[in-house]
């Protein structure tokens, strides 16, 4: 039997996964896991590079030939960081579903890939997607003769079809501060923050008819210094999640609120329509991914066990069961798109 046959008769995905959730890999804290994650592929017999991203931190891309379809997911983790343990059917804990339980499930399904002969399939794990993709931008530079890229979130096992793009604005109002007994003396920023913040609650944004409408938060609040004087400035940050032309979002608010004060955008995703192939359950996804980072490595399709609903709490799981029928559903999907690559 050979060392690939052996490995994907052995491999324990859960095992695998909590060996990767034992280890804090909070956003800019994932060295150390990047170290055991490229040292378990090693010893599995991939091909490791280690691709340097700041400080410490890398990717980590696994080959054993020329890649035509490509795994790939993140290992860093939104805090607060607590442990695995397994209850019933449920792997719990952080990363349990975003993405460490998806990582083990796609090394498992090319283990399984490999044990029957096939070489065409790399892994490509990235460090920061939970904070501006920075690792992908990195990874999005290594030379390769990759066709797909099957990026892995939490899908509850669907394909997707589209992610919803993202823009963030950050609004700043300047006033003028007076004693509060005086107020005719002074200007209030959080008055004319509030006002504008109305404004755009009030109007209307682009739908699409695959995506839906645009979804529009009010994420952060701040301003003044005290509750006696006239707030000389307030600010608050804003996010849309677009179905369509970022432009349009960007110029309406412009239009509608900035000759008030002053708008600056902070980040910006592109919305992504993304390939599918039959035989599954098919979603749109209102979530920010990597796949706009990665276009260098092919056409991309998004799939993984575990729900978004359950990422990021302090709740966050896996079903075991789930994450198995990934490792089968992975499996079918890679050999579709190899069948064309």
């Amino acid at each position: 039997m050979s060392t690939a046959t052996q490995s994907s008769a052995t491999f324990d995905a859960v095992a695998f996964a909590r060996g990767l959730m034992d280890i804090d890999s909070t956003t800019g804290k994932e060295a150390a896991v990047g170290r055991k994650l490229a040292a378990d592929l090693r010893a599995l017999g991939w091909r490791v590079q280690e691709q340097p991203v700041s400080g410490e931190r890398f990717n980590i891309l696994a080959t054993v030939g020329e890649p035509k379809v490509t795994f790939s997911t993140h290992f860093d983790c939104v805090p607060p960081y607590f442990p695995s343990r397994v209850e019933g059917d449920k792997l719990m804990g952080r990363g349990a579903c975003d993405a460490k339980g998806i990582l083990a499930a796609q090394v498992a399904a090319a283990e399984r890939l490999r044990a029957a002969g096939e070489t065409r399939v790399a892994l490509l794990f990235v460090v920061g997607e939970e904070r501006g993709s920075d690792g992908a931008k990195r990874a999005n530079t290594l030379p390769n003769q990759s066709k797909f890229l099957i990026n892995g979130e939490p899908t509850d096992l669907r394909l997707g079809t589209a992610t919803r793009g993202g823009v963030r604005f950050r609004l700043h109002a300047d006033g003028r501060a007076a004693h509060s007994g005086y107020p005719e003396l002074g200007e209030s920023a959080t008055e004319k923050l509030l006002d504008c913040l109305e404004i755009l609650r009030r109007a209307e944004w682009p739908d699409d008819p695959v995506l839906g409408r645009t979804h529009f938060n009010i994420g952060l609040l701040s301003g003044g210094v005290a509750p006696n004087v006239i707030p000389p400035h307030a600010h608050a940050e804003l996010f849309f999640r677009t179905v369509g032309d970022a432009d349009i979002i960007r110029r309406r608010v412009q239009e509608l609120v900035g000759a008030r004060l002053r708008v600056e955008e902070t980040a910006f995703v592109p919305l992504v329509r993304l390939h599918t192939v039959a035989g599954f359950e098919q979603a749109v996804f209102s979530y920010a991914t990597d796949v706009p980072f990665l276009d260098n490595w092919g056409t991309p399709l998004l799939f993984g066990p575990g729900s978004i609903h359950v990422a990021h709490t302090d709740h966050e799981f896996l079903s075991i069961a789930e994450l198995h029928a990934a490792i089968d559903g992975n499996v079918r999907i890679a050999t579709e798109l190899l069948a064309t690559a």
